[in-house]
């Protein structure tokens, strides 16, 4: 039987055994997820083979660090430097990124975007940039401060910090911080997130299972929002389709992972 597992910390909230031990049992496939509540990036690679597992899905904060302890990188993953799920293959560990177009997957039912404002700038926050520039979607960053913003400039997104912040028009806000998760934090100082609540149509937050005090906002202002459920769905299923080779069908995994939600 193969292991797979979740890298995170916190990582005792995430749905993702739920999801992906719904697939493995429901279409007789011998494998079982777990979690690792992993405190130190570094020791990711080393964990990974100490457990014997076949590959893992990576969240917050790891994912950069995940990128470091690949073998090798294929795919979207490649240009973004950011990994979430790992695949052992033969001894090596290869990296993807099933993120970002697990979150474009989410945010269908919106319609047109053609702006957005991204709140945080860490791997999430890289991820979706680069996947919305791809649709030649114009992106806006805003970080507390300047130190990791230089990734987003290179790849032509408008920067700002908590101090320069002029709010524009956006179609979308999506908030990738972690401010929310185990807390009542908001993402940016509330001056900030008034203004821009105050000017876009749709709000997102890569959190999921819980309505953060960012959503609480967006909902009091009769904002269209969601949360991180459908990105999450959206990426399982891209992350399941490696673990088992494709040897599942893609459908058939989507399936079994929104029954899932339902438990």
């Amino acid at each position: 039987m193969k292991l797979f597992a979740i890298f995170g910390d916190p990582v005792s909230h995430s749905r993702s055994p739920i999801m992906h031990n719904s697939v493995f049992k429901n279409l007789n496939y011998k494998a079982c997820y777990t979690r690792v509540h992993l405190k130190d990036g570094s020791k990711l690679k080393e964990t990974f083979f100490n457990l014997g597992l076949s590959g893992a899905n990576i969240t917050v904060p790891h994912k950069e660090a995940a990128y470091e302890a690949c073998d090798e990188i294929r795919g979207f993953a490649s240009k973004v430097g950011v990994v979430n799920t790992i695949i052992n293959e033969n001894g090596k560990l290869i990296g993807y990124n099933t993120d970002a177009d697990g979150f474009m997957f989410a945010i269908e039912e919106f319609g047109h975007v053609g702006k957005v404002l991204i709140l945080g700038a860490g791997g999430t926050a890289k991820a979706l940039a680069s996947r919305f520039l791809q649709d030649d979607i114009k992106v806006d960053v805003i970080n507390r401060s300047e130190g990791r913003l230089s990734y987003f400039k290179d790849i032509g997104c408008t920067c700002h910090t908590w101090e320069n912040f002029e709010s524009k028009k956006y179609d979308l806000v999506v908030n990738t911080t972690s401010a929310g998760l185990k807390d009542e934090e908001l993402p940016a100082p509330l001056e900030i997130l008034e203004s821009v609540l105050a000017n876009t149509n749709f709000v997102a937050d890569a959190i999921y299972g819980k309505l953060t005090p960012f959503l609480k906002l967006a909902k009091k202002k009769n904002i269209t929002f969601k949360d991180g459920a459908d990105m999450l769905l959206g990426q399982g299923v891209l992350a399941n389709e490696l673990f088992v080779n494709k040897e599942l069908k893609k459908e058939n995994i989507k399936i079994q992972m929104q029954k899932s939600f339902e438990l």
